[in-house]
Parts: structure tokens; C-alpha cells; sequence
């Protein structure tokens, strides 16, 4: 790719990116705009605030989404709509109404030249209208549709519609050619979905997903790997654990609908992957008294408790016992039998790491082969399972992915020659259990993506190196390689300060770029970049995927 050219014309920084001195005036900086590639002349142009806030004429937006937009002069408060979302915005205040709900403002509505100027970013984002901001050119490229091309092509081209397989495989077109650009939904906790405030309501269940889909394909993405085991528990029709809490609040009542089914109908309307995300062993999140008391009846702890152990404050099933990792197989064959899904997930939630694990007795019990290490004899375990739900798996169907996203760092080479150059305190191997090389060298998985959620200067686990070491790894083998990343680390102010942009994440895409063994790349997770968004990290990868 062209970097001179990404470098004069992609900066990205995005509307409230503070490149400017705090005491700029608006004045200082003459901005043009464009919608949908035709120049727009207000009468007056968009500015940038002291505090590096966008601010753009509220016509331009009704113009742009075909909102409504009224200003009222007693009250100071401009109110835009669009369908079902209205705006409220007062001037001095530093919050916002977005319908009934209170949000935190930068900058509020103001009056310019007899004009009612409004923070481009914020109502953008509540309503759908895509930016892309050109620091070189001083220039406001805006789409009232999902797709964008950047502001060196202000037309968007039309993509022929490619034949439907049987299995559907959609790829973007894009300067990476890499064909997987996935985001993970995380459900436990409630964090990317559903909204505790959807729970018991599956209107809005199916409401905010579909939102977050659409956020997601218009970033660029094309497959999304949704948590639908996350405690012992599901999101899908099953006849062997409960419902999961996060559909209502109660584990084991009836959400009434099928989440997985209508996630899968969703995905695939928009000629995206889903893929099922299943952490295995994991069997709560905690032991607090409320949570033991609310699990249902036929949660696994309480059907059988002597698979269960207690480590690190959660209940896990013991993966020593054959008949627990049938019973974890027996879950995920549900969803493969029952639904159109395009993979099956497993995440790095195996043994837990530096804690107690007390298993001796199944060590005792469950060790015919006669192995003399427990460690061994753990890893043999998770290998017995990788090799048998795969196994199943491709019986059931041929064709469906089936692949694992370990932690990022296999051995450090100081303990395995073999090893990456990596000093990391955890690894899978020893730590996890997780002997990632095995099963890549047999071919019992179709997929890697480890979580390599370093940045490109972190010393102890640099990212470039490890990506190195994975793709010798996977070389010459078949499996394919997706690179795990922390979208959720940029902007987080505990983070260090390469964090602080969304530049790292880009520059770790163009790492990947080097190798053809890189297929793609997973990020964690996806309201990090579809709702929270810092830095306008959901532009940058927008551009960065489409032009």
C-alpha cells in the first residue's frame, strides 16, 4: 500500500482529538465540508473550538439525515429528530438529551453569526451520519449513507454482489485483502449485549443488537463472535443448561424468543459471519452468596458438583473428568445441530492461572495412561478436548470453523528455545494449561487467534514479535491465523500513552499486512469501538478497511 499517501491523506485524528493549542480561535482554521461528494457553501463554515471540538451549522445535519431541527430562542435549546431519537441541546449546558436520557456534552449547542452551530461528533454519532475528518486538508468529508470511501473519493463505488455460498463468507473490499475483520459481543456482565435496561424485554434485545450489527458493518466489519456460553449457562434453546441471567435477570427463565436464532438471522442479513463464542470450563463468575443462590436448577454446579471446583473466587468444571468435558461438548453440539451458525468459538478459559486448582483426586481417578506430571497430565486434558469437540464438530459439519483464541504468549523462549522473544509473567502453556502448538501441529482446529494484547513497544510481550512468532508457527500447516487485539485498551486512561490514540491499533493492521499467513484480526471488544468509540477509533478503522 501507498503509506506516503495514507500518511498525507488518512491522519484520521477525528473531531475531538486535541491537535489544535488550547487557545485557538475558530477563525484560524478555515474548514471545508462535503455530503455524499457534493461541496457544501453554509453561511457560516465549521469551526474548532479551544477545546478541539468540531462545531458545524445545524443545517447541515437536517440536510445531511433529513432531521428536523428547531431552535428555540427562550430556552436556548436546539432540538433535532430524526424517527424515534431526539436531541436536546441548550446552550452553557454540558449535557445533551438523547430522548429521555442525559449525556455528557464536550461542547453544547452555540450561536454564531445568527447561526445555531452544533458539536459535529456527538450528533453524528446519535444519528447516523458518518464522518470522516482530513487533518492535512482541513476537510469534512459527510455520508448520509453506512458506506464510506474517505475524502479523497468523494463518490461511493458500487460493489458488484457477489454469488452466495452455502456457508456465507463475506469479505470487505480493502487495502488489507485480509478476508476476517471480526469484533467480539461479550454478554457476561451485560457488557456489549444485552443492556441490563433490555433485560426481560425482547424487543429491545433485538433492537440493540441489530443497532450494534449495523455499527459494526458500517465500521467495516464482517463477522462478529458472540459470547452465547458465558457461565454454565446459554443464549440459545438448550436442553441441558438454563437460560443465561443476562436475557432477564434470572438464570433459567424463559427470555421469550431465541436469542442465538435471531442473532444468526441478523448477522447473516447483512452478509456477516457469526460465529458462537463458548467459554467451556467457566461455570460463575464469582461465589458471592446472591450469586450460588440464584443459579438454576439444572446449572451444572448443581447437577453435578463433584465436577466443580472453586478457584481464583469462581466455580469451574473440573476438565479432568472425562464425563464433565462431554457434558461441555454435548452444549456446543447443540448449537451446532440446531443452528446456522459459521463457527464455533472457544476463548483462553481454561485452567485458571496462578491459583490454586485443587484436582488431585481426578488426578488419581482419571489418569489411565499413567502420566507422571500433573501438569502433563492437565495439558493432555485440554488437548483430549480440543481434539474431540473438533472431531464432533466436523462429523456434524464438514464445513463449519472451529477454532480457539488463546492467551498470546505460547512459552517465553528463556523457558522453551521454541518459545517467542517474549519475557511474559503468564503463558499458555504453563500457566493455562493450553498447548496451543499441539493442537495447530495435528490440525485439530481450523483457526487460531491469539490475544496478543500488547502494543508494538510493550518490552515483556512486544506485539510485532509475537505476531512473528505465530506466523511461523501456523506456516505450512493449514490452520489459519486471526490476530486477537485490544481495541478495548485505546483511550483508557490506566493504559500507557501509546494507547492513547487510535494509531496503535492501526499500525498494528499494517503490521499484519506483512504477512500473507494473517487472515485477519478479531478485536475485543465491540462497543469499545461501536459505542464508546475514543479517538474516533471506529473512523480510523472505517478508512482504513474501505479505501
Amino acid at each position: 500500500m501507498n503509506y506516503r499517501k495514507w500518511f498525507l491523506g488518512v491522519m484520521v485524528l477525528m473531531l475531538l482529538l486535541p491537535v489544535w493549542p488550547a487557545g485557538a480561535r475558530a477563525a484560524a482554521v478555515q474548514i471545508t465540508i462535503e455530503l455524499d461528494g457534493e461541496t457544501l457553501n453554509p453561511d457560516v463554515p465549521p469551526y474548532i473550538t479551544a477545546s478541539g471540538v468540531t462545531m458545524v451549522p445545524a443545517g447541515v445535519i437536517s440536510q445531511g439525515l433529513g432531521a428536523a431541527v428547531e431552535w428555540s430562542q427562550s430556552s436556548k435549546t436546539a432540538t433535532i429528530s430524526k424517527g424515534d431519537t431526539v436531541l436536546k441541546l441548550t446552550s452553557g449546558k454540558q449535557t445533551a438529551m438523547v430522548n429521555a436520557a442525559s449525556v455528557r456534552l464536550d461542547t453544547s449547542v452555540q450561536i454564531t453569526q445568527g447561526r445555531v452551530m452544533v458539536p459535529l461528533r456527538f450528533v453524528s454519532e446519535q444519528l447516523g451520519l458518518q464522518v470522516v475528518w482530513n487533518q492535512a486538508a482541513k476537510h469534512i468529508a459527510l455520508y448520509s449513507n453506512a458506506e464510506i470511501t474517505g475524502p479523497s473519493t468523494p463518490t461511493v463505488p458500487a460493489v458488484p454482489t457477489p454469488s452466495v455460498p452455502s456457508v456465507p463468507a463475506p469479505t470487505l473490499p480493502g487495502n488489507t485483502g485480509k478476508a476476517m475483520k471480526g469484533a467480539w459481543i461479550s454478554t457476561v456482565f451485560n457488557l456489549d449485549w444485552p443492556s441490563t435496561s433490555s433485560s426481560n424485554n425482547a424487543a429491545k434485545q433485538k433492537q440493540e443488537f441489530d443497532t450494534l450489527l449495523d455499527k459494526l458493518q458500517a465500521t467495516g466489519f464482517n463477522a462478529v463472535f458472540v459470547q452465547v456460553r458465558p457461565s454454565g449457562d446459554s443464549l440459545y434453546s438448550s436442553q441441558i443448561v438454563p437460560w443465561s441471567k443476562v436475557l432477564t435477570g434470572t438464570q433459567g427463565k424463559i427470555p421469550g424468543y431465541d436469542p442465538l436464532e435471531y442473532i444468526v438471522s441478523s448477522a447473516h442479513q447483512r452478509g456477516m459471519q457469526i460465529h458462537a463464542w463458548f467459554n467451556p470450563f467457566r461455570a460463575t463468575t464469582d461465589t458471592a452468596a446472591a450469586t450460588l443462590a440464584g443459579l438454576a436448577g439444572n446449572h451444572v454446579s448443581k447437577v453435578h458438583p463433584d465436577w466443580i471446583v472453586k478457584a481464583d473466587s469462581k466455580l469451574y468444571i473440573n476438565p479432568g473428568i472425562p464425563e464433565a468435558r462431554q457434558h461441555i461438548i454435548d452444549t456446543v453440539m447443540e448449537v451446532v445441530k440446531g443452528y446456522d451458525i459459521d463457527g464455533i468459538h472457544l476463548d483462553d478459559y481454561f485452567y485458571p492461572s496462578n491459583v490454586t486448582f485443587a484436582d488431585d483426586a481426578a488426578f488419581k481417578a482419571y489418569n489411565s495412561a499413567g502420566i507422571a506430571s500433573k501438569a502433563d497430565w492437565r495439558r493432555n486434558n485440554i488437548n483430549e478436548f480440543i481434539r474431540q469437540l473438533g472431531q464432533e464438530i466436523h462429523t456434524a459439519k464438514p464445513a463449519l470453523s472451529y477454532g480457539v483464541s488463546p492467551f498470546g504468549v505460547w512459552r517465553n523462549k528463556k523457558t522453551d528455545s521454541t518459545g517467542s522473544d517474549t519475557t511474559a509473567g503468564v503463558t499458555a502453556y504453563d500457566d493455562m494449561y493450553a498447548d496451543t502448538l499441539t493442537w495447530i501441529k495435528n490440525g485439530w482446529i481450523d483457526y487460531i487467534a491469539p490475544q496478543i494484547y500488547w502494543s508494538l513497544s510493550f518490552s515483556a510481550a512486544r506485539y510485532d514479535k509475537l505476531v512473528d512468532w505465530w506466523v511461523n508457527e501456523v506456516k505450512g500447516t493449514g490452520v489459519k491465523l486471526y490476530i486477537g487485539q485490544a481495541a478495548y485498551k485505546v483511550g483508557d486512561t490506566k493504559q500507557t500513552a501509546e494507547w492513547q490514540s487510535g494509531e496503535q491499533i492501526i499500525n498494528q493492521l499494517k503490521y499484519n499486512d506483512k504477512y500473507d499467513e494473517v487472515a485477519g484480526s478479531i478485536m475485543f471488544r465491540a462497543n469499545d469501538i461501536a459505542v464508546r468509540n475514543p479517538y474516533g477509533l471506529a473512523s480510523l478503522l472505517a478508512f482504513y478497511f474501505k479505501s
